[in-house]
């Protein structure tokens, strides 16, 4: 066999391998990064303790279902004002503000489960105040993302930042399960208290960026400014449009209890719900291959359609398996479909617009869940578990293709050759010149 017969292998396994570049050169991104990874932990902690103890202090699915309601106002309004302070002030002090903020709810929690008799009202109330502040935090780390990533690896930084949620999808629940269940919730909320206490340490090590003079102050008008600018760019619109389409037609994890009960499968359950955090880690270690995609709003069309498809044919397997197979693959394309939506945003928008479209942003990537849940709950009731998630697979592939027919400007986005990429390639490449 000749010497270089395997290099063809070789080639293929390192446009493969997940780029790292991005935690090797850049300092501020590890600090970031880390942080994330402790705060993860602590929340999904958070995330367990909550349902578990208002069952305990209720036994109400009600009053469980609420918790979610509680929290969903607090987020659309924080999310939004959030983008309008990243904007305006210092986003590291936000998200070192914030995070104190939300170390101090979970220290709330902490003293309510240790009392003789736990307050039911304090969950709420505390579950909100955790959502809006963590709706206040989410825009600015994200828009400081481009600021300490160099622009041509803002696609390996998305990667990692997908990565490091869907391992801490997979890991951190049932490590927060197993923690609320043998310790109790007062410990798994004494253990979030750690970890935030932790990733202050590394926040706080974070170096300050500077900010432009002439930054706008946050106001309804400010707000309102950064919506007229991302209409005013169907290439972003078709970010937000597919992956809500996508969502509400094709994201259906409200059926899988049914799904278990049909097959008599009651332990599939949990296999039904990871199955898309695996898919989506499996992408994310062998991403290495979309740092060479430069047609990326192409990219996100052909993953949401893929979603769709692969969402369509879990509907029609006979078995545990083959849902799990298809579920997986459906969360492989959702992932690669987040790279390529995060690679267009960081590396076109503005700084001085890119917290108020992360507001944007993060209510179309939480929107869209919710709605989809309704949507399947509806749609089953109409014809069952398995027309819901088959019906829903094939009418987001129909929704993808619309929204691919009506934003060509979306479909033919290229970053070698769009003003918007060109743009602010150029101003950080001045920047770099000036540091």
């Amino acid at each position: 066999m000749p010497e270089n017969a395997d290099r063809p292998i070789k080639t293929l396994l390192r446009r493969l391998a997940m780029d790292i570049s991005p935690l090797r050169d850049s300092r501020d991104f590890r600090l970031l990064f880390g942080s994330g990874l402790i705060t993860m932990f602590g929340t999904f902690l958070t995330l367990v303790a909550v349902p578990l103890q208002m069952k305990e202090l209720t036994d109400s699915y009600l009053a469980v279902g609420l918790v979610s309601l509680a929290e969903f106002v607090p987020m659309v309004v924080c999310g939004l004002w959030g983008g309008a302070i990243a904007d305006a002030l210092d986003r590291r002090k936000i998200i070192l503000l914030t995070e104190v903020g939300l170390c101090l709810t979970v220290t709330v929690l902490t003293v309510n489960a240790l009392l003789p008799n736990p307050q039911v009202w304090v969950l709420y109330v505390v579950g909100a105040l955790s959502a809006g502040l963590g709706s206040l935090q989410r825009p600015s780390l994200e828009s400081l993302v481009p600021r300490v990533v160099r622009h041509d690896q803002l696609a390996a930084a998305a990667a990692l930042g997908a990565f490091r949620w869907n391992l801490g999808a997979i890991v951190a629940p049932g490590l927060s399960g197993l923690i609320a269940a043998w310790f109790g919730v007062a410990v798994a909320y004494g253990v979030n208290v750690v970890t935030f206490l932790a990733s202050l340490v590394l926040l706080w090590m974070v170096r300050a960026q500077p900010r432009p003079e002439d930054t706008p102050s946050a106001s309804i008008r400010s707000l309102v400014e950064g919506v007229r600018y991302a209409v005013g760019r169907p290439d972003l619109m078709g970010t937000y449009l597919v992956d809500i389409a996508a969502m509400i037609f094709a994201f259906s994890t409200a059926l899988y209890p049914f799904l278990a009960d049909e097959l008599g499968a009651h332990e599939a359950l949990g296999l039904f719900y990871s199955a898309s955090a695996i898919g989506s880690l499996i992408a994310s270690v062998t991403s290495g291959w979309t740092a060479h995609v430069h047609r990326h709003g192409l990219g996100v069309i052909i993953a949401a359609a893929v979603w769709g498809v692969a969402v369509a044919l879990a509907a029609l397997m006979p078995n545990v398996w083959g849902i799990f197979a298809f579920l997986a693959v459906a969360g492989a394309a959702d992932m690669i479909s987040g790279v390529f939506r995060s690679t267009i945003w960081n590396q076109t928008i503005p700084d001085e617009f890119r917290g108020r479209l992360a507001g944007i942003e993060l209510l179309s990537y939480t929107s869209g869940p919710m709605l989809g849940n309704a949507r399947a709950g509806l749609m089953a009731g109409i014809g069952g578990a398995r027309f819901s998630l088959g019906a829903g697979g094939l009418l987001c592939v129909g929704a993808v293709a619309a929204m691919a027919a009506l934003l060509p400007r979306f479909r033919t986005y290229d970053a070698r050759t769009d003003e918007h990429a060109i743009r602010e390639r150029a101003r950080r490449e001045e920047e770099a010149a000036r540091a």
